[in-house]
């Protein structure tokens, strides 16, 4: 099926072309359900002619012309889940000029068909969604003495000030969350993967993005950077710690190599997304991967995510780190509400 917008100017007929998915094998398909803008669609003019056609696909292109009806957004939104319908017989205008006793092929029955508004990013901030900002730090041994100038100690610093200072002004309080994993702690020493850096579990919070970078520098004299990465438990940290669905959480987790996927996977059920940034001059193609740009990421029970909430980025490449980091998050957060069906409290009032 094919849906024509029609604009005349002087002799020119202009299309716009929107193709709901094919339906194979079947002489009574079922669309599933699509989204097209309006304004692609007709303009924003709800009056405005819709040419729809029906067509048996063929591969090589040849594709047989079985119908096609006229129609308006609005006689289409008349159609209301199921219980009224709208019908429109697909007619074949060469053949029903042929024959006097033509009767249509077959009619397309609209289900359902209703008009909504698309919200924004920067609407459901204005209207109280906010960004809970919280770092994972990775120390492990192959970031390096901080002491020495060639560690990544300062490129973390600078790492967290990039981001830091854009998603700040999306958190009222500016209270965030900082841990970190992959150190050995006192007084015994052994290796911790789920750490506040303020050495506070019960109240890991620092004050604003300077108080995070405070608290990491304070906190390098305190511990010995071991390993090995694991960011699964931070990552249980984060889910097990989930506000109320109106905050969206944003882990900074800056790592040289990230090989869980498991806990990101459930992440992506929930308000969250995750922004990784890698230090140093590692490979980082496992971190990349995690990246869902071409297809959702899949754990080891076989679980796939149900959306992309990752955004990687080495810091080596990009002088605007925040600007790269940042690309994805407006419509992570805006994919989130639309999918929980949030609407109603996340939106800014008219």
């Amino acid at each position: 099926m094919l849906i024509h917008r029609i604009e005349v100017k002087a002799i020119h007929i202009h299309f716009l072309t929107v193709y709901p998915h094919l339906i194979n094998n079947t002489l009574d398909p079922l669309w599933k359900p699509f989204t097209v803008t309006l304004l692609s669609l007709c303009i924003g003019n709800v009056e405005k002619n819709i040419k729809v056609f029906c067509c048996d696909y063929d591969s090589n292109g040849g594709n047989d012309f079985i119908g096609e009806f006229f129609t308006t957004v609005a006689k289409m939104t008349k159609a209301q889940n199921s219980r009224q319908v709208e019908r429109f017989e697909c007619i074949n205008p060469k053949k029903q000029k042929k024959k006097k006793s033509y009767r249509n092929p077959g009619v397309i029955i609209i289900r359902s068909c209703m008009v909504g508004r698309d919200y924004s990013f920067l609407n459901y901030i204005l209207g109280g969604c906010q960004l809970m900002f919280t770092v994972g730090i990775d120390f492990t041994a192959s970031n390096g003495n901080p002491h020495d100038p060639s560690s990544l100690y300062h490129e973390y610093l600078a790492a967290i000030w990039a981001v830091g200072q854009i998603i700040q002004d999306y958190d009222l309080d500016m209270m965030f969350p900082a841990l970190g994993f992959g150190a050995q702690l006192r007084p015994d020493w052994k290796v911790s993967h789920e750490f506040a850096i303020n050495f506070n579990r019960t109240n890991p919070f620092c004050s604003d993005v300077e108080g995070i970078v405070q608290a990491y520098s304070n906190c390098l004299p305190h511990i010995h950077f071991c390993g090995p990465t694991s960011f699964a438990p931070s990552s249980a940290m984060w889910l097990a710690s989930l506000p109320r669905p109106s905050i969206s959480r944003l882990p900074l987790v800056i790592s040289d190599m990230v090989e869980t996927r498991h806990c990101i996977v459930q992440a992506a059920k929930l308000p969250m997304s995750i922004i990784i940034v890698g230090m140093g001059n590692a490979d980082f193609s496992a971190m990349e991967f995690l990246d869902s740009d071409n297809s959702m990421l899949q754990s080891y029970t076989g679980e796939v995510a149900v959306g992309d909430i990752i955004q990687c980025v080495p810091f080596r490449d990009f002088r605007n780190l925040a600007k790269s980091v940042l690309a994805e998050l407006p419509q992570q957060v805006t994919w989130y509400i639309k999918h929980r069906n949030l609407l109603a409290s996340s939106i800014a009032p008219e």
